[in-house]
């Protein structure tokens, strides 16, 4: 049969145009701009992109949107005293430090230096700890974006067996943790799998839900899901370039083999990627709606 595509594009064009409505009402009705600013420290050329990409879709939605460019060999404590400056500029709702920092520059110093109002990211330990006990505040985008999908797509979570592959801070975590929580998109009883895990089939057959954010290309292979399982991977792995020099992308799972027995399955491009940046988007929006009392 085949399973259904759950298309992270089309989701994260639909919320955009919600997104642009939104933003046209705060506008008219309350002279609020939303206002967004990119910090990007050196010429990485991956980091150039996803700033531009995020710039780009701020300008589309019509927030008040700053791209800051700096040296690589731009010091700490000035990075510092610029993130102080948008923490106090009015216009900026959102702050955005382009990872990863050069050498030299902590990282963990730098993000905590973001005031949790205008962490758009979902990274600072005042929103995580938020989120943790079910507190609103800002969602860290990817798990955010994975919830949307689910929901928008008609997923059952509520008593699902969800197992996640992956214990980083910024999916793995958050998103086991929001899948667990008495909420829409969750009351799911959740497994995370890791390196340290003995035999990762075994839970991985058992999944209803299965979401894949290891960084290895197509690790999960269709004998290790059972029929039926919808599955979200969040991988993207180059794994070579066509004749033209083009990327060649995988997930981190055999989509080709396991969308024969899904139910739902995400595609790598096109599936969990798009949403991200959207939801950085939806964010900063709300941030904008905190500042003015509007929500």
């Amino acid at each position: 049969m085949g399973a259904k595509i759950i298309s992270g594009k089309e989701i994260a064009k639909e919320i955009r145009e919600e997104l642009k409505e939104e933003v046209s009402r705060l506008k008219e009705g309350h002279g609020l701009t939303p206002g967004l600013v990119t910090i990007l420290v050196g010429e990485n050329p991956a980091s150039v992109s996803y700033v531009t990409a995020k710039q780009k879709t701020a300008h589309e939605l019509g927030f008040y949107s700053v791209q800051d460019n700096q040296p690589e060999d731009i010091s700490e404590d000035a990075l510092l005293e610029l993130i102080d400056k948008y923490n106090n500029d009015e216009k900026i709702h959102g702050i955005l430090v382009q990872l990863p920092l050069p050498r030299g520059v902590n990282e963990e110093r730098v993000l905590n230096a973001i005031s949790p109002d205008k962490d758009v990211d979902g990274f600072h330990p005042v929103n995580v700890g938020r989120m943790v006990i079910g507190e609103r505040c800002f969602l860290p985008c990817t798990p955010h974006g994975i919830l949307e999908m689910l929901i928008r797509s008609g997923v059952e979570t509520s008593g699902a067996e969800v197992v996640v592959v992956g214990r980083s801070n910024i999916v793995g975590k958050p998103i086991a943790n929001l899948m667990l929580q008495k909420r829409e998109g969750g009351n799911s009883t959740v497994t995370i799998c890791h390196t340290g895990t003995k035999d990762l089939t075994y839970h991985t057959k058992r999944a209803d839900i299965l979401i894949v954010a290891a960084g290895r290309p197509k690790v999960i292979t269709a004998d290790m899901v059972k029929e039926g399982v919808v599955v979200i991977d969040v991988g993207v792995n180059r794994i070579g370039k066509t004749p033209e020099g083009k990327a060649i992308l995988c997930g981190d799972v055999d989509f080709d083999a396991i969308k024969e027995k899904a139910s739902y399955i995400t595609p790598v491009p096109g599936g969990v990627g798009p949403m991200t940046i959207t939801m950085l988007m939806k964010n900063t929006v709300q941030a904008a709606k905190q500042f003015a009392g509007l929500d």
